[in-house]
């Protein structure tokens, strides 16, 4: 007698095979790629102040032009390291807290600029709000852009592909939440619901 093996009446497909596991990268290569992403905040807030200034246009800047601009550049370390060595790149998720730390790096030297440059004698509310909110928007945003920063986002940037939509909708969202924050940061300025002399 010859015994046939019992078949799976469930419908259901086979299950997928485990996925492979993430490269190791350790603590040196973590510390590379952390340092690459801080050092491209850094940077990315003199690209951004470049560009602000040459786009002009005082209303518009703050709500619309700041946002797109300062996007674009706080993760120019993740793009670095994307071209450069992307083999210490692990995924999305890396790539999202990378920059994650490059827009919290901006965020902070920006705050520092307004609480030591551009308004004379800040009071502690204002301290305390420059260090706050904007920090949180900051990193938030440039998060969600990191998370879009994939491989044929280089292909895009060299003409090969077109740009992936997960990539310019995690971008537009970015810039989306940050010109919403812009906006209703001058409103209440403008009229006077906030005011932190």
């Amino acid at each position: 007698m010859i015994l046939e093996p019992e078949s799976d009446n469930s419908g259901l497909a086979p299950p997928l095979p485990a996925p492979a596991p993430l490269p190791h990268l350790g603590p040196l290569g973590l510390a590379f790629t952390v340092l690459v992403a801080l050092i491209g905040g850094f940077f990315g807030i003199f690209g951004a102040f470049v560009g602000e200034f040459q786009a002009g246009g005082f209303l518009l800047l703050p709500i619309l032009g700041a946002p797109i601009i300062e996007e674009a550049l706080k993760p120019v370390g993740v793009y670095l390291l994307m071209v450069r060595w992307p083999r210490l790149i692990l995924g999305r998720v890396h790539t999202g807290l990378l920059a994650g730390l490059a827009g919290l790096t901006f965020g902070l030297i920006e705050a520092l600029v307004y609480v030591s440059v551009y308004v004379d004698d800040p009071t502690d509310a204002f301290i305390t709000y420059r260090f706050t909110l904007p920090l949180i928007l900051h990193t938030t945003c440039s998060f969600l852009v990191g998370l879009g920063i994939v491989g044929s986002v280089v292909s895009w940037a060299n003409g090969e592909n077109p740009l992936p939509k997960s990539s310019r909708n995690l971008y537009i969202a970015a810039v989306a939440i940050h010109a919403t924050y812009n906006t209703l940061a001058m409103l209440l300025a403008i009229t006077g619901v906030v005011d932190f002399d």
